[in-house]
């Protein structure tokens, strides 16, 4: 495949968050997709170690990454980022949460939007109005949108599982397929999170930490499937599969 593809992730959404949020989405992205609730993220199950083994296709004892700071990786790998702009292809970033910029190092991105999450009400949409307007003007070969006020706002400010992080949750999906709607066939998409959450806090390797949603939707996927064994270290080389380019030699995880 050769395909342009839209990445979603949404920050510390559990799967059970995601059925009892009461998006009328949920339902549409199951029937549109191959799916999951029961994918695993890496441990530690906190946000920049997940995303770098998101983007990088390997266990943080590889990358390196095993807190929220960012160090140089001692034995270099490549991620999508730099792979698909080694390949001319036009790469764009949005997202709520500054850290997230050291997945796409400098150089890699042609596009890129950072906004503190508490600077407006719902960041998420703010950002995803934002991508909805650049990809229609620009038509970028690769876009990665992060949801933050689902695990910032709602897990860390009420609690997993509460009203607030529900109403997160539900905002996240339904902007997943807002974006889908606008722009349909022409681009593939992944959705996933992160880690998930307990109480106020993530990290650990409980269930509720370590299982994560992720949809599959384009021609190259099976309409209303759902799988399982599925890893967060399985987006890079599927990724890889839809736009058309080889993986990494270190990447770990297999296409979907």
């Amino acid at each position: 495949m050769n395909k342009k593809l839209i990445l979603f992730s949404i920050d510390g959404l559990r799967p059970d968050g995601a059925k009892a949020c009461g998006s009328g989405s949920l339902e549409k992205l199951m029937e549109m997709s191959t799916y999951t609730f029961c994918a695993k993220t890496v441990m530690p199950s906190i946000t920049l170690p997940c995303h770098m083994s998101l983007f990088y296709g390997v266990e943080p004892t590889r990358h390196g990454i095993l807190s929220n700071t960012f160090v140089p990786q001692v034995h270099t790998i490549k991620g999508i980022f730099e792979k698909t702009a080694a390949l001319g292809k036009t790469n764009a970033i949005f997202y709520g949460w500054e850290p997230l910029r050291d997945v796409a190092p400098a150089g890699t991105c042609r596009y890129a939007t950072y906004i503190n999450a508490y600077t407006d009400e719902s960041v998420d949409t703010l950002l995803t109005d934002k991508a909805i307007e650049l990809i229609a003007e620009k038509k970028p070969d690769f876009v990665f949108l992060y949801q933050v006020d689902t695990d910032e706002k709602g897990g860390h400010d009420n609690g997993w599982m509460s009203e607030g992080y529900l109403q997160r949750a539900k905002t996240a999906l339904d902007n997943a397929l807002r974006v889908i709607e606008a722009f349909g066939d022409e681009y593939s998409y992944i959705i996933t999170a992160d880690h998930g959450g307990h109480d106020r806090m993530h990290g650990s390797s409980l269930p509720e930490d370590t299982t994560i949603p992720m949809f599959f939707i384009g021609d190259e996927f099976e309409k209303g499937k759902e799988i399982d064994g599925v890893s967060i270290t399985d987006i890079a080389p599927t990724v890889a599969k839809i736009m058309g380019f080889e993986p990494e030699k270190e990447w770990e995880g297999r296409p979907i």
